[in-house]
């Protein structure tokens, strides 16, 4: 296996290993208020080799009628470990996942990122920039929709890396809970896609865009680890619906804290939250968020 030098990787070694054998790469391109649009953009260039990951049919599970497990919950492991297989993924593969990074649009190769990494497969990295780094450094772009031989993906899931409402609720004390969400809808002030706006109690507002400079790169593990404030101390991590949540997870791998017990993701996030009107909810500024 071509080792990778996780989590994430420059557009240089991506070109250095574009046609090894060992190397797949994953197109995450897609916009939550157009969902076409990430396809669309994978079908007018994308990298060579690379294959389109579809958040809402490939990246997330059916979503429930009573929103249990939120607006894109967690696929089932054994379909995801078939539909990596069947585009050619194999344990023994390291894959590069990559987006746009730009208006607000970097969070679903993080996504990508985490779901292999919870199905057991290490060897998987975000490409740092991006699709507008991979261009800006006059990266190989191809029409041609990839085909790789199917082969057979083994899974291994990281039961840790994930916590429920359950555990939310019940979280010992000294557990971070970030809420990886804009501040307004932190606060409550606004909230464009869920039924009720507001936050988990207790929960402190770290949006997810603060991992990423103005170019859209990651910024360095010192600065990961000042923006988050957590230290060793166990995070829980959500966002609206499990998908934007996951730059802080990374960022927290980049400042030293890798996936598991200290660092998880809350996959239903808020919009599994607010599905038991039972929960309580809160608006405004939280008192630990000062």
């Amino acid at each position: 296996m071509t080792p990778l030098p996780t989590p994430l990787v420059p557009t240089d070694w991506l070109m250095a290993h574009l046609h090894d054998p060992q190397v797949r790469v994953l197109d995450c391109r897609y916009a939550l208020s157009d969902p076409l649009l990430g396809r669309l953009a994978y079908l007018e260039g994308h990298v060579p080799g690379a294959i389109y990951a579809d958040l809402e049919t490939d990246l997330s599970g059916p979503v429930q009628p009573d929103g249990a497990g939120g607006r894109h919950p967690l696929p089932n492991p054994e379909t995801l470990a078939a539909w990596l297989g069947s585009v050619g993924i194999g344990n023994d593969m390291a894959v590069v996942c990559y987006d746009d990074s730009r208006n607000g649009q970097g969070f679903y190769a993080t996504r990508a990122w985490w779901l292999l990494r919870w199905l057991g497969h290490m060897q998987v990295a975000v490409l740092d920039g991006g699709w507008p780094a991979w261009v800006q450094a006059s990266g190989t772009v191809t029409l041609t929709e990839a085909e790789h031989t199917p082969v057979t993906f083994q899974h291994q899931v990281q039961a840790d890396f994930v916590a429920t409402a359950a555990d939310v609720q019940a979280r010992p004390s000294g557990t971070l809970l970030l809420d990886a969400r804009a501040p307004a809808r932190y606060r409550g002030e606004v909230e464009p896609i869920d039924a009720r706006a507001g936050h988990i109690p207790g929960a402190v507002n770290r949006d997810w865009s603060g991992a990423l400079n103005e170019q859209g790169h990651w910024r360095p593990a010192g600065d990961q680890a000042a923006r988050l404030a957590a230290g060793e101390q166990p995070t829980i991590t959500y966002c609206g619906s499990g998908v934007s949540a996951t730059p802080n997870l990374l960022a927290r791998e980049l400042a030293g804290v890798p996936l598991g017990p200290d660092n998880r993701l809350y996959a239903g996030s808020w919009s599994d939250w607010i599905s038991d009107p039972a929960r309580p909810v809160a608006t405004g500024e939280d008192v630990n968020s000062k």
